[in-house]
């Protein structure tokens, strides 16, 4: 089987976020044969839930979907490093990859600050490939938070 990146998709969810008024991060979650199985933007706002994280809504749907706890063999594809709190929940979820686009040197889990999957406490860890469409994720971070200020 071929590798497909699934970032477009990952980004149209950004970009629909960003239209409801979310911080623009948008995650994808395909299965072990390349289906995508959930795809979901942040929604924090929205729902006035602060775990609302794009992969935190993306997992859910998916574990929702599969009738199942946990994702061994899927991808999760998200647009911007992923924070603490969603590294621990992608490990929790056994999901096999991550590929994310831009770095978040200021509140990102896993290349930056906790650097959730370097601790021995980590059980699982997936494998992590980060750059993929970044520049396109980091323009649209850029100019939803050049419109704030």
């Amino acid at each position: 089987m071929s590798f497909t990146s699934h970032m477009q998709a990952a980004l149209a969810e950004a970009r629909a976020a960003a239209l409801r008024g979310e911080v623009p991060v948008g995650a994808v979650l395909v299965s072990p044969e390349g289906a995508v199985v959930a795809r979901a933007g942040n929604r924090t706002r929205e729902l006035s839930d602060p775990t609302a994280h794009a992969e935190i809504l993306a997992i859910r749907a998916a574990c929702a979907a599969l009738g199942t706890e946990r994702l061994t063999g899927h991808d999760l594809y998200v647009t911007l490093e992923p924070c603490p709190m969603c590294a621990a929940a992608i490990s929790f979820a056994r999901i096999r990859r991550l590929y994310y686009g831009a770095a978040d040197p200021k509140s990102g889990g896993t290349a930056h600050g906790a650097r959730v999957f370097a601790h021995p406490q980590c059980h699982h860890v997936p494998e992590v490939y980060d750059g993929i469409g970044a520049a396109d994720s980091e323009r649209l971070l850029k100019g939803f938070f050049d419109q704030k200020r």
